[in-house]
């Protein structure tokens, strides 16, 4: 029983028949103005229906008052834009007609079966209506109070499975099209590919600076050289304030989704990078050819976190040990090589890594979503980072 009674708890279960009731209203004007043709409202339908605002005004309201306690349905089920072809407009059209006729059994049901009730508990007393087309009965009788609760049952039925169909074909007819579902489709994938960006951009950065200062570090701990401590606690300060720089940036792309990506670090500044890493231990032998500044900024941007993640596992991965890098502009594309002696810690295919962390992961990722490849792994005895990005 408490099942069966738990929709009069729903705020939904009221606000669905309210919704219901909502066409009647210009019905019932009408009906003042000329009771004989109390259709009229409905020939003027599918005039409203090809208006575009319209399906736009049908979702608000459907939403509002058909899907506010989030049982059922979700919004989202619901459009609220605009009607962009005609076959959004037809199927508003046939919303409306639907709300229209719905509407009318409400109405009827809402009145004519409690007075049935009503009717019915009057004629167990002695009197017979003769007012009531749907209770022709020919005398008075006690045993009609026995039936009086059908009615009320019948009402109840009613109450709830007009509010459940209405929201069905709320969801049939105003809900997205194949073209709003695709357009929804795009925009969450594009906060998706934001979300793994902001996540490379966080490990990358962060992840660098976190590996530089464990580096410097422990080489002045193990050292006992003043001079060499306070430069390895100069390059921890200068590092660490570079990745306070990202943080705050990326931290706020995430506070203004708007914000522009132009701050940050590019190719122009690889000198800053390599020899925050030259300072760390790393014998760097650079060789950067080309106009770098002419390089469009995504590439660069890229280019530049990939840089950063090569260095940064060498010097996680391997230590102070020789790392030739190769950048170079030439013939439409960007071209980006790191190599250092290939050693056990080296974070690979072979039997001693097994591509730990999400680092070359990253890589090839940035790669592909730039249109360009990138190829990671052992080469003579050297282990090799190569990666190619178009410039267009």
């Amino acid at each position: 029983m408490a099942r069966l009674l738990r929709p009069l708890t729903r705020w939904t279960t009221y606000t669905r028949f309210i919704h219901l009731w909502v066409p009647m209203l210009v019905s019932s004007v009408w009906i003042l103005i000329d009771p004989e043709t109390p259709w009229a409202p409905s020939l003027v339908l599918p005039l409203l229906g090809l208006i575009p605002a319209v399906r736009r005004g049908e979702g608000v309201q459907a939403q509002f008052m058909l899907m506010r306690d989030g049982r059922g349905p979700a919004i989202s089920a619901i459009s609220v834009a605009p009607s962009a072809t005609w076959r959004d407009r037809l199927r508003t059209v046939l919303w409306l007609q639907a709300r229209m006729v719905l509407g009318w059994v409400a109405s009827g049901v809402s009145v004519w079966l409690p007075l049935i009730t009503v009717d019915l508990i009057r004629i167990s007393t002695g009197y017979v209506p003769d007012d009531n087309p749907f209770l022709p009965v020919p005398h008075a009788h006690w045993a009609y109070a026995l039936l009086a609760p059908l009615p009320l049952i019948a009402f109840y039925g009613a109450f709830i499975g007009l509010g459940k169909l209405i929201t069905g074909l709320a969801c049939r007819l105003l809900g997205p099209s194949a073209a709003e579902r695709v357009a929804a489709l795009e925009e969450r994938t594009e906060q998706l590919l934001e979300r793994t960006r902001i996540a490379r951009e966080l490990h990358d950065s962060i992840g660098h600076a976190l590996t530089v200062a464990v580096v410097q570090a422990g080489a002045a701990r193990a050292a006992g050289d003043p001079e060499f401590t306070d430069r390895a606690l100069l390059a921890i300060e200068d590092t660490g304030r570079a990745a306070l720089e990202d943080l705050e940036r990326v931290l706020g792309v995430l506070r203004e989704s708007r914000r522009p990506a132009s701050g940050r670090p590019t190719l122009v500044e690889a000198d800053r990078l390599l020899e925050s890493a030259r300072i760390s231990g790393a014998k760097i032998d650079a060789e950067l050819t080309g106009p770098l500044e002419t390089v469009p900024g995504p590439v660069s941007r890229e280019g530049y976190r990939i840089l950063q993640e090569c260095l940064t596992n060498v010097l996680r991965h391997a230590g102070s040990v020789p790392v030739r890098v190769r950048v170079a502009v030439e013939e439409g594309t960007l071209s980006l090589e790191v190599r250092n002696p290939l050693t056990a810690e080296i974070p690979g295919p072979g039997p001693a890594g097994g591509m730990r962390g999400s680092g070359l992961r990253g890589i090839r990722e940035r790669a592909a979503l730039l249109g360009g490849r990138a190829g990671t792994g052992p080469d003579d005895g050297d282990w090799q980072v190569h990666v190619e990005l178009p410039l267009r």
